[in-house]
């Protein structure tokens, strides 16, 4: 019951995001997380593996390299590791297995996707000295429950990892880290990578990649409004375009409509239309700067504690601890 329950209310938010963000003045957009139903989240793990998506590599490059120089920089004897947004947890494995060489651990991925979730527990659930408790909920709520739930002698460590944080505006992303302070207490922890600058040339492709796997993951979201919407979106006549905003330092996703069309919509009791080259904007991903990400994590109520660059796809993590 609780599982019909949130999937209905998933589709019920779906359809009001929609609404509001296709019959919108302006520019048409969709919220990026939309993106990321089973299927959109199947063919962006395969987006991870290919050459021009260097971002996922580089961030698990640093978790391997790194993880336990983080670990023991953690003072308590317990530690609470709650991943936002964790996926498979293949990155998350090399945490993980070093936290839990000094201390029991208590992981809780936090998705509102349940076949990640199964995922996660299939891919990290041999680890030792771990103990896996996924949470299906969004990010904040779902790092509330857990905060909630933690012991007193328990450090909390937040892990934000894929430069997700780059999915927000500017003002949005560190709005979105004050109210991961909010939910944390001090002395509790937050590990957030960031993709940084790089030249257009290798950045673009990593986001328009030859093979059209990026294209699909885009219009998949066109099919999910016509799976759980009952849209009447055809697929032929939206075309993948990925662009770079050089004043805002951002990749931009969109669907250009290919030609005038009109779409309806009925779950969402709305139809669109679109005029030939419109666009819906469906995900942003803004670059940083190293001192930016720093930056940004002291005005949220963060001290840092050390950051880590890579230099192959120049890629940022910084460990912060809460104020």
């Amino acid at each position: 019951m609780l599982v019909e329950t949130l999937a209905q209310d998933s589709v019920t938010e779906f359809a009001i995001d929609v609404r509001l963000g296709l019959m919108k003045k302006g520019q048409k957009e969709i919220p990026s997380k939309y993106l990321y139903d089973e299927v959109g989240s199947a063919l962006f793990e395969v987006i991870t593996v290919l050459p021009e998506y260097g971002l996922f590599r580089a961030d698990e490059r640093l978790l391997r390299e790194n993880a336990e120089t983080m670990a023991a920089m953690l003072p308590r004897e317990r530690v609470v590791l709650a991943e936002l947004g964790s996926g498979s947890g293949r990155k998350t494995s090399w945490m993980l297995g070093a936290l839990a060489t000094q201390r029991p651990t208590v992981y809780h991925p936090i998705e509102i996707s349940q076949k990640a979730l199964d995922q996660c527990c299939r891919e990290l659930g041999q680890l030792h000295n771990v103990d896996i408790r996924p949470v299906r909920q969004p990010y904040l709520q779902g790092l509330l429950s857990v905060a909630a739930a933690r012991r007193p002698d328990e450090q909390l460590l937040v892990l934000f990892l894929g430069s997700t944080i780059g999915n927000f505006s500017w003002c949005a992303g560190e709005r979105f880290l004050k109210q991961v302070r909010q939910a944390l207490t001090a002395g509790d922890a937050l590990l957030l990578s960031a993709d940084l600058e790089k030249p257009l040339l290798q950045l673009l492709p990593a986001y328009d990649d030859p093979l059209g796997v990026t294209a699909s993951f885009n219009l998949n979201v066109l099919a999910r409004m016509n799976r759980e919407l009952d849209a009447d979106f055809d697929l032929s006549a939206f075309r993948h375009l990925a662009r770079y905003d050089a004043a805002e330092r951002r990749i931009e996703m969109h669907l250009v409509s290919v030609r005038a069309q009109s779409v309806a919509i009925p779950r969402a009791r709305c139809s669109v239309s679109f005029a030939e080259g419109e666009t819906i904007w469906t995900e942003s991903s803004h670059k940083y700067r190293p001192g930016e990400v720093i930056e940004i994590g002291r005005r949220a109520g963060f001290r840092p504690l050390r950051q880590w660059l890579d230099s192959e796809w120049t890629f940022a993590q910084t460990l912060f601890v809460a104020e």
